[in-house]
């Protein structure tokens, strides 16, 4: 295994465990609301701490983007970028809904080179590094053989936010139902994304999504031998919100379905369009995402503004949004972890 996608899987584990334990006391969680039907939880929050712990006590000079703390860690102007999502899934998690998990990608000069989906309730570890190959629990997994979309069972995401275009999923919704064997929706993209890697989904498509949501999916899905890329069939998909994710044959078949809703134009591709910030982002992911600088095929830019030497810090109120909380206490079982010196 890599040395860091050694770590990278250290992190997720200690992130799983926090999650675990969490999950027995759901009751007693303070959930917070970021936005209209967005949540997060201390759980998050603690397990988004105990990655990045794990991460600069290993490499210090690395950058971070998280979905809670923004790149509020680490040395922005790296080269390589952990993009981390903690507990993906968090509305199925405080409702007592077993389908959630830590997602770690890391990129290198915008490109992912190494990724970690670890679902914890299941212990099922899916790793990947480029050019060697997807695993699930140390065994090689491909996508499956489907060639018709008739024949295939695909996965997708349903729009969340006020200002999302339900009319508009809902006949992209019908387009593709009306065609394949079946459609799920579990609620949690980097699932969707493993399992297509590992051949339980044939294929899957959502809108909306972070850089976060799919990093360390879309790595998985290439290295089993799949195909991913926005609606319109190209590989630029990180920073457009939209991602498409299948098997070679049906890829394809899908792409035809859905092209005509892509938000991305050929030309705006190139130039590397990016999807809206939202309401509840940090002003650090704000920047990240709208950065115009050198995001080809889903890479990941490091903004200019950031390309400056930043010794890792504690993360300060003033870097997290703060949205009304309700005040229950977290479990005393839950793990505090170690905040970095000043």
């Amino acid at each position: 295994m890599h040395p860091m996608l050694n770590v990278a899987v250290r992190a997720a584990r200690e992130a799983g465990k926090i999650i675990n334990r969490a999950s027995l006391d759901i009751d007693l969680l303070r959930v917070a609301q970021k936005a209209a039907n967005d949540f997060v939880t201390e759980v998050d929050r603690a397990a988004e701490q105990a990655i990045i712990d794990v991460l600069l006590k290993a490499y210090p000079q690395h950058g971070i983007l998280g979905e809670e703390t923004g790149s509020a860690f680490g040395d922005a102007s790296s080269e390589y970028q952990w993009i981390i999502d903690p507990l993906d899934g968090t509305t199925n998690f405080i409702h007592g809904m077993p389908v959630y998990a830590v997602s770690i990608a890391l990129a290198h000069r915008g490109v992912v080179q190494q990724a970690v989906v670890y679902d914890p309730t299941r212990d099922e570890l899916f790793t990947a590094t480029r050019g060697a190959g997807a695993f699930l629990n140390s065994r090689r997994i491909r996508v499956s053989n489907r060639v018709r979309l008739e024949d295939s069972l695909i996965g997708t995401g349903f729009p969340f936010r006020k200002n999302d275009d339900i009319d508009t999923y809902l006949e992209m919704f019908k387009l593709v139902a009306q065609r394949c064997v079946g459609l799920r929706r579990p609620g949690a993209a980097a699932i969707d994304l493993a399992y297509v890697a590992a051949g339980r989904y044939d294929g899957f498509f959502e809108t909306g999504l972070k850089p976060w949501d799919i990093a360390a999916g879309s790595l998985l899905i290439t290295e089993a031998g799949g195909l991913v890329g926005n609606f319109a069939g190209d590989g630029d998909f990180l920073f457009t919100g939209e991602v498409l994710a299948a098997t070679p044959r049906v890829y394809g078949q899908i792409v035809s379905l859905l092209q005509r809703f892509s938000k991305v134009s050929p030309a705006e591709s190139e130039s590397g369009r990016r999807a809206e910030p939202d309401s509840s982002m940090t002003a650090a992911q704000v920047e990240l995402m709208t950065a115009a600088a050198d995001k080809k095929s889903g890479t990941l830019a490091v903004p200019e503004s950031k390309r400056v030497k930043a010794a890792p810090r504690r993360i300060k109120a003033s870097d997290v949004a703060q949205p009304r909380q309700t005040e229950k206490s977290l479990p005393p079982s839950v793990y505090k972890p170690k905040r970095p010196k000043e």
